[in-house]
Formats: C-alpha cells, sequence, structure tokens
C-alpha cells in the first residue's frame, strides 16, 4: 500500500461561524467542491494543531497555512507572511495555540511553509463575511492551479 502524500498542502484556518474568521474554511469548501489539481486541503478549524499529525502523514513539499488575520490593512487585503514575524507581529487570532508554534513544528519536516493572511473586517459570532473576504479567498483560489512562489501575493512588510 503506497502512502497518500501531496507536493501542495493547504491547511485552512478559523471558524466558519465568526464572520470574516471562515476565510479559511471557505477556501477549504472551495477545494472540496472543486478540487484543484496538485493539492489537497485539510480544515484545521479553530484548533489547527489538532490536525497536525494528518499534516505531517500527507507529507507535503509545500504546506500553504490560510487564515484571516488582523495585519491593519483594508478589509479582504492579501498578503504573504514570513512564519518567523508571526510571534513579533502579534498577530490577532482566535485559535487556541499561537500559529508560530504551530509553524515551528511543522518546519521540522516541511520545507516550503507559506502563511498566506486575509485581513478581515468583522470577526464576532453569526456575523456575514465582508464581501471582499469573500473576494480575496476566490482570489486565492483561482491562484492555486498556476502557484508559484509566493502564488503572486505580496510579502507583508509592517506596512
Amino acid at each position: 500500500m503506497s502512502e497518500i502524500s501531496a507536493n501542495n498542502l493547504m491547511l485552512a484556518i478559523g471558524n466558519s461561524m465568526m464572520g470574516d474568521d471562515g476565510a479559511g474554511p471557505m477556501l477549504f469548501d472551495l477545494m472540496q467542491e472543486n478540487p484543484v489539481e496538485g493539492w489537497l486541503a485539510i480544515n484545521g478549524g479553530s484548533s489547527p494543531e489538532n490536525v497536525v499529525h494528518q499534516v505531517r502523514a500527507l507529507n507535503p513539499q509545500r504546506l500553504l497555512i490560510v487564515d484571516a488575520s488582523e495585519i491593519g490593512l483594508n478589509p479582504g487585503e492579501i498578503r504573504i507572511i514570513d512564519p518567523d514575524d508571526i510571534a513579533e507581529m502579534f498577530i490577532m487570532s482566535t485559535h487556541n495555540l499561537p500559529l508560530n508554534f504551530l509553524i515551528d513544528q511543522l518546519k521540522e519536516d516541511i520545507d516550503e511553509i507559506i502563511f498566506l493572511g486575509i485581513q478581515p473586517d468583522l470577526v464576532g459570532f453569526y456575523m456575514p463575511m465582508n464581501e471582499k473576504v469573500v473576494a480575496a479567498v476566490q482570489q486565492v483560489y483561482a491562484a492555486l492551479a498556476n502557484w508559484d512562489g509566493f502564488g503572486g501575493f505580496t510579502l507583508f512588510d509592517g506596512e
């Protein structure tokens, strides 16, 4: 029996019942409805540390982590965030474990880890998703098929 592996794995983080925090899970849903060749997806929800074993088992060459991230930009703006900067930036997170711990754990096994943040507008129970955040998720989904480097997205530089 051959072990399943993915060259490219997208790890969605977020809570779909919390408005714009559902950006990652929305991307996961899009990928389930219309799979992208060469990509697998895991929904880590608001406790991504609970799926680390699944990520490791798939042994991806590239891991794309997608999460709504409070980075002080306009709603729906997308940035690649250097995993080494996450701790210093104190990215607002609704998750149990700081993301830099998760990424540090996975760095031991995965060569390329890309953290993609989508600026939310409102994060609150039963809030609707901002149309700009929805459009951003669709933009990330569209970029997956021909992903190279940062997928055409800009590296966050503290703007």
